[in-house]
């Protein structure tokens, strides 16, 4: 008995095939994961020196000293608040979870490093200027941006397929909690 050809193009007969491959991990999925991952341990490394010295890190009472020399009062308070937004941020964006509030967080320290250390001193990072800042925004930005991947705990969720609502949110609460911590 001959199949009858319902006068669909072919490539609807294969949906179900198709859907399997369109299941399977891409390169970019691979792409977003490793860059994940590089950016954000390497946040919640820089997070973890300041919050609990580790990694040759000053630990939290130097850390509240550099941020009291800064003009942040109380320092200690705005270290371990620093501190936090970049290890729980940093592990956020590393996992693929509440990927905009990661981005927003590391997106806000960013800023304010800026507006405070780096921003004085030019573009370049050999200088001591912004450009280490510029890119793990970026990085942060693109990724809430794009989504996470389906290599990510939030593909389960909404945000997790990226966009202008998740970018937007990463972005602007970012920028509102800069300007509050550079206006205490």
């Amino acid at each position: 008995m001959a199949k009858r050809n319902s006068g669909r193009p072919s490539a609807l007969l294969r949906q179900p095939a198709q859907r399997t491959l369109e299941q399977r991990v891409t390169a970019g999925d691979c792409g977003l994961l490793l860059l994940r991952l590089t950016f954000g341990l390497f946040m919640a490394g820089h997070g973890s020196q300041k919050l609990f010295g580790l990694f040759g890190g000053p630990g939290l009472t130097a850390t509240g000293k550099g941020f009291d020399a800064l003009g942040y009062r109380p320092g200690k308070v705005f270290a371990v608040i620093c501190g936090l937004s970049e290890f729980l941020g940093g592990l956020g964006l590393a996992v693929g979870l509440l990927t905009p509030l990661a981005a927003a967080a590391l997106i806000g320290v960013m800023i304010n490093a800026m507006a405070t250390v780096t921003g004085a001193h030019g573009l370049w990072d050999t200088d001591g200027g912004v450009e280490y800042n510029v890119a793990i925004a970026v990085v942060a930005l693109a990724v809430a941006a794009i989504g996470p991947g389906r290599l990510a705990i939030d593909r389960f969720f909404r945000w997790g397929e990226g966009g202008w609502a998740p970018a937007a949110v990463a972005l602007g609460l970012g920028g509102i909690a800069a300007a509050i911590a550079l206006t205490l």
